[in-house]
């Protein structure tokens, strides 16, 4: 049974990473026949940026309320209304409005999934899971380029996503049951990981009360830093490759791909060594390969130096955030990690709306020159606050070990 619903998340992983690269692969394609602007690809992407981070926010009272298995068919029944939503659109409103719901059922299973497999899988799970997610962001340009190419134009593109989410949305329906059996798991306190108490009811903090427990603003600017690091190198680096190096904008761009396979071929080793490695020395080795990538990209050695740079920052993301998440019930327990989560995925999705326009300011208005510089930044305030996350949760233990011996 546990086997069978591991193969039912792993799945739904791929099917979250399906419709996220879409957009910018549908887009050169739509903006014309809808009478839209380039630019205003921005619009739909910060609409369904915000419908992810209420729903994140909101994923903890949704969890408790449904279950994690209902939220995850839920939202994914969202996402094929979305989707099969956008394929019918002739106007760019309507492609807003739908986007709403697409946000919307992005957040609450994407946190649910997250706290659910840190609760009942080993931290190689994660890893390979984050690997699929991977998968499923390259298989949908490959789907939209079939369709634009067979003559089903874009639309065809959607509607054939928006099918696999309804199929999906169907096993996960029947494969409720399985959840509630994980469930009672938990609540027995039977637990992959035996060093997370599982039995304990969850606990409910509003936002301002989960903040300020000791390594959550901690644990908050490192999640966001994480995300704003990796969306921001992934998407100036064939910007960077061609205005600062002079590199062929085909030659930049597949360069700047090297930096995603990157990131999905670490998350798969990764996974294994996370069989021998702990989830907080898996951070420290995944920012240690990314500052030695980001010193590469500086240096002034030459192409090939910059090329090797671009794929080491990739393999040093690719173990941040499944090991960030995958520790979340042990550094705050398994009563609070749904909560946590929950406000950890709307630190991501903001550091990933914010800060790449924010460096595209800086290239613009300073000099893109500054990337290396930039992401380095970002890298160093991430070290200091997942190393003070990890003081703050050490000295919380040795609290609760002196006051049991008490």
């Amino acid at each position: 049974m546990t086997s069978l619903l591991l193969i039912i998340i792993y799945l739904a992983f791929i099917s979250l990473g399906l419709p996220d690269s879409l957009l910018g692969s549908a887009w050169p394609s739509m903006y014309r026949e809808l009478g839209a602007s380039v630019s205003w690809a921005g619009v739909i992407t910060m609409i369904i940026a915000a419908g992810t981070i209420v729903s994140s926010l909101a994923s903890d009272f949704l969890t408790r309320r449904l279950g994690a298995g209902k939220v995850t068919a839920i939202s994914v029944g969202m996402t094929a209304a979305a989707l099969f939503g956008f394929s019918i659109s002739n106007s760019f409103w309507l492609l807003c409005i739908w986007a709403v719901p697409y946000g919307l059922g992005a957040g609450s299973v994407d946190a649910a999934l997250n706290n659910f497999v840190a609760l009942h899988y080993p931290a190689r799970h994660m890893s390979w899971l984050h690997c699929m997610w991977g998968l499923g962001a390259s298989i949908g340009p490959v789907v939209m380029g079939w369709a634009v190419a067979g003559g089903f134009k874009w639309n065809g593109g959607y509607q054939t996503i928006a099918v696999l989410q309804v199929a999906l949305t169907a096993v996960l329906i029947f494969s409720l049951p399985l959840w509630k059996k994980m469930k009672k798991r938990q609540i027995n306190g039977e637990s992959a990981d035996a060093g997370i108490d599982k039995g304990q009811p969850p606990r409910h903090y509003t936002l301002p009360q989960l903040v300020r427990l000791r390594g959550v603003k901690e644990v908050l600017i490192c999640f966001f830093c994480y995300c704003a690091l990796e969306s921001t190198a992934g998407m100036w680096a064939a910007s960077y490759c061609t205005l600062y190096h002079g590199i062929s904008p085909e030659r930049a761009a597949r360069w700047a791909s090297l930096f995603y396979m990157g990131i999905t071929a670490g998350r798969f080793v990764c996974g294994f060594i996370t069989m021998k490695v702990n989830d907080r020395n898996m951070i420290r080795l995944g920012q240690a390969v990314a500052a030695l990538g980001i010193l590469c990209v500086l240096l002034p050695l030459g192409g090939n130096v910059l090329f090797v740079g671009l794929i080491l920052i990739g393999c040093g993301c690719a173990p941040i955030y499944p090991s960030v998440i995958h520790e979340t019930p042990a550094n705050f327990g398994a009563d609070l990690s749904q909560s946590v989560i929950g406000v950890q995925m709307a630190a991501a999705y903001v550091g990933t709306c914010l800060v790449p326009p924010l460096f595209g300011l800086v290239a613009q208005y300073v000099n893109i020159g500054l990337y290396p510089v930039f992401m380095a930044v970002i890298l160093v305030l991430m070290v200091i606050m997942s190393e003070k996350l990890h003081i703050a949760v050490g000295q919380r233990d040795v609290k609760l070990c002196t006051l049991e011996e008490n």
